[in-house]
Order: C-alpha cells, then structure tokens, then sequence
C-alpha cells in the first residue's frame, strides 16, 4: 500500500470523529461535514506540510478548528436556543456545594494530568461528557475552550450576554467536572 492510500485510510477512519466534534460547534450537518471535507482535502492535497511533530489527529483537527472558526465568521443561519437550559443546574450546585460556597468533598486526585490526558480513551470519554451537556452549553464550552475564541466574539456568534457566556461555562465546566469525577477517574464507563 502507498504513503498516499495509508494517509487517505487513516483520514477515513477518524472522519466519523471529526464530524461529531465539528457539529458540536455548528450544529448544522452539512456545515459540519463541509468543514471536515475542507479538512481533510488540504491536508491530502499537501501530505508534505505534516511533518510528524504531533500525531496525525492533532494535525487534522487544528486544520478542522480553523475551517470551523471560519464557518462560524461567515454563517448567517437561523439560531436556535434551548428552553431547558437551566433544568438541572441548580440541583447540581446544591449537591457539590455546601450553603458557604464550599465544596461538600474535595474533588479526587486526577493522577498525573499529563499523562491521562495522552490516553486516547479520556478524550472519547470527555466526548461523551459533552455529548451530555446541554445543546447551548456544550457550544459555549467548545468555542472557548478548543476553539479558543474570545468571549466577545462567542457572545456576538450566538447572541448571548458576556453574563450568560460566563454563567455557561460555569455550568459546562461543573457538570464536566461531575461526569469525569464518576466515568474517568472513578472508572465507570459513561452511559
């Protein structure tokens, strides 16, 4: 098998990731897999620019973050926003929290950061916990966390007040927090 037909497998076999991770943030399906298609065609259409420094993955999904951040500048679709957004959240600041502020138990120790974060398992299972944030939630984590765009430039994209972007991610990076205390940490596969 040539270097191009192994390039072009591997690309094949991550795709149904990339697509899963591009609509978390455009929330369109044909957007999302415009943008991976993008991806994927400059990268194959230039092998050469991938020199090794980083995996392959790393490689394609810094192509996919800008082709999305480009997506997204240039969108002018329909918004739509959740009703249910806050269900939930005070529940779940009730039960980590004592009346103080102070949280009821101290979070586990995670280990050694560095090297769980190079297990390939964690990043599947920190998909699973976005998966389960809400809608609008997860959107807001995702653009400033792995899109790293700035606050402002999140609030105009979706509409929303510098107030409820910091109040989302608060509320992303608690259930977050929650969901990989009990599937990753603990060990328990997610549901």
């Amino acid at each position: 098998m040539s270097a191009p037909d192994t390039l072009h497998r591997q690309l094949e076999q991550m795709r149904p990731q990339l697509v899963r991770f591009a609509q978390l943030q455009i929330r369109n399906q044909a957007l999302a897999e415009d943008a991976v298609q993008d991806a994927l065609i400059a990268v194959l259409e230039k092998p050469e620019r991938f020199t090794g420094a980083s995996s392959l993955r790393t490689y394609v999904t810094g192509i996919l973050k800008f082709k999305i951040i480009d997506c997204l500048r240039s969108s002018t679709r329909e918004r739509q926003f959740d009703t249910d957004e806050g269900q939930g959240d005070d529940e779940l600041i009730d039960a980590l929290f004592t009346a103080n502020g102070h949280t009821v138990a101290p979070p586990q120790s995670w280990g050694d950061p560095d090297s769980a974060l190079e297990q390939k398992d964690f990043f599947r299972t920190l998909e699973l916990c976005l998966e389960k944030l809400p809608a609008q939630t997860a959107r807001v984590f995702m653009m400033r966390e792995w899109l790293e765009l700035e606050t402002e430039e999140i609030c105009k994209e979706l509409a929303i007040t510098s107030s409820n972007a910091w109040v989302l991610l608060y509320r992303a990076r608690l259930r977050l927090r929650e969901c990989l205390d009990l599937n990753w940490f603990g060990q328990r596969s997610p549901q």
